[in-house]
């Protein structure tokens, strides 16, 4: 995957999208990471890191076994929900202090207070819980369906993982193995029911189908006409 900009110039302004948020634990402090991407519990992410304030928060977390938090960056500032971050590997040393990581997503939080610290912004965070609710087996059925369709159309390959890992919630494996709008994922993670997750996601993805298979549908008739590019 493509590096994410770890250059933006964030406001102390946190843009709260959070709704129905149950808290787990005590607040604590975290390194905060702001990006453009949105990170999931139990996801694996592989990121570049080469501005020093993030070299930094990367040695602090090395160092200390400790996490940080990854926010998505938005026009005005951060989302005001987030996942914690675990370095599981560095996988890639330069010799101008840069490198490449391995991290997974790790438990949601919301952010309740922020601080400027210089270089590193930091943030009083509570992480959240999920609330009991029933998953509908219908609702279920059709999104491993919807999944499979939406992720052979996308990456031409039948997927095989979508009920493997059960200590992680489905929705929240298939929201992270498929190119969903950025709002969309922030919004499955702010949502504190695997039952309402489910649901959204068949929602989204019901109207997304149809215009992937539009597409490939055209894709394979220009090819068939041999106007696909080589």
């Amino acid at each position: 995957m493509l590096a994410p900009d770890f250059s933006l110039d964030l406001p102390p302004i946190v843009a709260l999208l959070c709704f129905g948020l149950e808290v787990n634990m005590p607040p604590v402090r975290l390194s905060l990471f702001p990006l453009n991407v949105v990170l999931l519990p139990g996801a694996d992410m592989s990121l570049h890191i080469f501005e020093p304030r993030y070299r930094q928060m990367v040695r602090e977390c090395l160092e200390t076994k400790t996490q940080s938090g990854m926010l998505l960056a938005l026009p005005n500032g951060v989302a005001g929900t987030g996942c914690a971050a675990e370095i599981l590997e560095v996988t890639k040393k330069y010799d101008d202090g840069r490198c490449d990581i391995i991290a997974v997503g790790r438990e949601p939080f919301r952010v309740v207070e922020l601080f400027s610290d210089v270089p590193l912004l930091r943030g009083e965070v509570d992480f959240l819980e999920d609330r009991a609710s029933p998953v509908n087996e219908k609702i279920q059925r059709e999104l491993v369906n919807l999944y499979e369709t939406c992720h052979t159309l996308i990456f031409d390959d039948y997927p095989r993982d979508a009920e493997e890992v059960e200590e992680v919630a489905l929705s929240y494996r298939i929201a992270a193995k498929l190119p969903m709008d950025l709002l969309w994922k922030q919004r499955i993670l702010e949502l504190r029911t695997e039952a309402e997750r489910q649901e959204r996601l068949v929602a989204y993805l019901r109207e997304w189908a149809p215009h992937l298979q539009k597409a490939e549908t055209t894709r394979a008739r220009a090819v068939g006409n041999g106007h696909g590019l080589n």
